[in-house]
C-alpha cells in the first residue's frame, strides 16, 4: 500500500488518476497543484519589488511579473472551475485525498499573494482579495487538521505537502500586516499562532517519516523544497508582525537557508523528469529569496547581498524552465492526460 500511495502515477502526483482514464486528455485531469505556479510568480514579483527598493533594479520587472502571475491565476482558475462544473466527482476525489487535498491550500495562498501584488494599484481590491484568502485559508486549515485527527492515517503519507495548510496561515501576516481593517491585527496574530504550531508539528512528523520510512518516489522529490517554506515564510510573517528583524528572526532565516542547502541537491538532480508537481519548488524558493533580500537590507554585508542575489537569480531560472516545460506539455496534451 505504501508504494502505491507514493507511486508517481498515483493521485499524489496526478490527483485524478482514480477517476479518469489517463489516456484521455480532459480538463478533469487538470491538477490543483498548478496553482503553485501562481505562488511562485507572485513571490518572484514581490522579490523584484524588494530588489528595486534595495538594489535599484528596474521597477518594471516586478510589475510585469506580477501582471503575469495574475494572468496565470485567471487562466488556471477558469480551467479548474470548468473541471468543477463538468467533473465534480474528480474535484471531490482530489480534495479528499490525504495528500493531494493539501494542494487546495495553494489556491488560498495564491489569492493572498496576489492581494499584495495588486495593492499598489487598487487598495479596495487588495483588501477584498486578502479577506477572501484569509477566510479560505482558515477553512482549509481547519479541514486539513480535522481530517488528520480522525485517525488511522497511513504514516507513509506524511509528506511535505502536509505543510501547505500551515504555511498558508503564515502567509496571512506576510501579506496583510498593514491591512487597515480594525480586525486585521488580531486576525494576523491568530493566523500566526495556527501557522507556527501546525508547521512545526507537521514538519516534525514529515522528518520522522523521511528518516524512518522508504524514500519518496522520484517524482515526489521536488516537494522536498516545501520543507524550506515554514522558516522562510515564518521569517517574513514574524518580522511583519514585530516590525523588526531581531535575533529570533535571524534564527528563522538561517535555518531556512540551511534547509535549502540540504534539500536542493536532492531536488535539482540530473535526469529528473518533469511533472506539474515541480511547481512545488517555486514558492519556497521565492519566500527564501524575499527573506534573503529583506535580511541583507537589514544587515548589509557583501556575503549576505551575494546570497540574496544568487537566490533571486536561481528563482528566475527555475521558474523560467518550469514555465517552458509546462507550456510544452500543455500544447502536446500531456498536461490533461
Amino acid at each position: 500500500m505504501q508504494n502505491q500511495a507514493l507511486n508517481p502515477s498515483s493521485p499524489v502526483i496526478s490527483s485524478v488518476a482514480a477517476v479518469a482514464p489517463r489516456a484521455q486528455a480532459s480538463v478533469r485531469n487538470l491538477p490543483v497543484n498548478l496553482f503553485a505556479s501562481v505562488m511562485g510568480f507572485s513571490g518572484l514579483a514581490l522579490a523584484w519589488r524588494l530588489a528595486h527598493e534595495s538594489l535599484g533594479a528596474p521597477a518594471i520587472v516586478g510589475e510585469a511579473i506580477g501582471a503575469f502571475a495574475l494572468g496565470v491565476f485567471v487562466l488556471i482558475a477558469a480551467g479548474y472551475l470548468t473541471k468543477l462544473v463538468r467533473h465534480p466527482q474528480a474535484v471531490h476525489a482530489e480534495f479528499h485525498h490525504p495528500v493531494a487535498g493539501n494542494f487546495f491550500g495553494t489556491i488560498a495562498i495564491s489569492i493572498l499573494l496576489l492581494s499584495a501584488v495588486i495593492a499598489p494599484y487598487s487598495a479596495p481590491l487588495a483588501h477584498l482579495a486578502w479577506t477572501i484568502g484569509l477566510l479560505a485559508t482558515f477553512a482549509l486549515s481547519f479541514a486539513g487538521l480535522s481530517r488528520l485527527l480522525k485517525g488511522q492515517v497511513d504514516a507513509s503519507l506524511a509528506v511535505p505537502a502536509w505543510i501547505i495548510p500551515g504555511v498558508a496561515t503564515l502567509d496571512i501576516p506576510v501579506t496583510g500586516a498593514h491591512m487597515p481593517m480594525a480586525w486585521a491585527a488580531e486576525a494576523n496574530l491568530a493566523a500566526s499562532a495556527i501557522g507556527v504550531v501546525l508547521a512545526l508539528v507537521l514538519f516534525t512528523m514529515i522528518i520522522g517519516r523521511l528518516v524512518h520510512r522508504d524514500p519518496l518516489a522520484p517524482a515526489m522529490e521536488p516537494s522536498l523544497m516545501i520543507l524550506v517554506a515554514p522558516f522562510a515564510v515564518g521569517f517574513l510573517a514574524y518580522t511583519n508582525i514585530v516590525g523588526e528583524i531581531d535575533r529570533f528572526a535571524s534564527l528563522l532565516f538561517y535555518f531556512g537557508l540551511f534547509m535549502f542547502a540540504v534539500v536542493a541537491p536532492k531536488v535539482f538532480r540530473r535526469g529528473a523528469s518533469f511533472a506539474p508537481g515541480w511547481w512545488a519548488i517555486g514558492f519556497p524558493m521565492a519566500a527564501l529569496a524575499n527573506a534573503a533580500l529583506k535580511y541583507a537590507e537589514s544587515h548589509p554585508s557583501e556575503p549576505l547581498w551575494a546570497i540574496a542575489i544568487v537566490l533571486l537569480a536561481a528563482l528566475n531560472v527555475a521558474l523560467a524552465v518550469l514555465t517552458v516545460k509546462t507550456v510544452r506539455i500543455a500544447l502536446n496534451g500531456k498536461l490533461f492526460a
